[in-house]
């Protein structure tokens, strides 16, 4: 991570770790994009931190690889009676017109991943992290 950011391991909420996940990559994106992000300051991270951020990393670059001449990018999360969902959606190009690759830390945390078309333009990735007892989510 770029000096100056928090490290993954030091973030103690989802927002957070966003947040310094996406900004060095906002920062280097060659066009602009304005991000908006809608996450709860209280929502945990909702498995190891390095991980999360891998997988926010590579779904974020994904969707700004698909915004070469700039747009919006939309981040929001919600807890769920099945765990916590991760959405990063973009204006970019439609689902059928992009590669999509599965980052290989989601199957790392057992996160299934959604992709579909926004109404208004772009993709929507949803990231379904699994509901995980506290013991576990200690040993990770």
């Amino acid at each position: 991570m770029a000096s100056g950011w928090m490290e993954p391991n030091d973030c103690r909420n989802l927002m957070v770790l966003v947040e310094s996940v996406t900004a060095p990559l906002l920062i280097q994106h060659p066009s602009p994009v304005c991000l908006e992000m809608d996450i709860d300051a209280h929502l945990p991270i909702p498995c190891d931190s390095r991980r999360a951020a891998d997988l926010i990393m590579a779904l974020s670059r994904q969707a700004l690889d698909a915004m070469p001449d700039g747009g919006d990018l939309s981040i929001m999360a919600c807890q769920t009676e099945h765990g916590i969902e991760l959405e990063i959606a973009d204006s970019g190009s439609d689902v059928q017109t992009r590669e999509r690759h599965l980052p290989i830390a989601a199957a790392a945390v057992n996160a299934e991943l959604q992709w579909q078309n926004c109404p208004q333009g772009g993709v929507a990735v949803t990231i379904l992290f699994p509901a995980q007892s506290s013991s576990s989510r200690l040993a990770a």
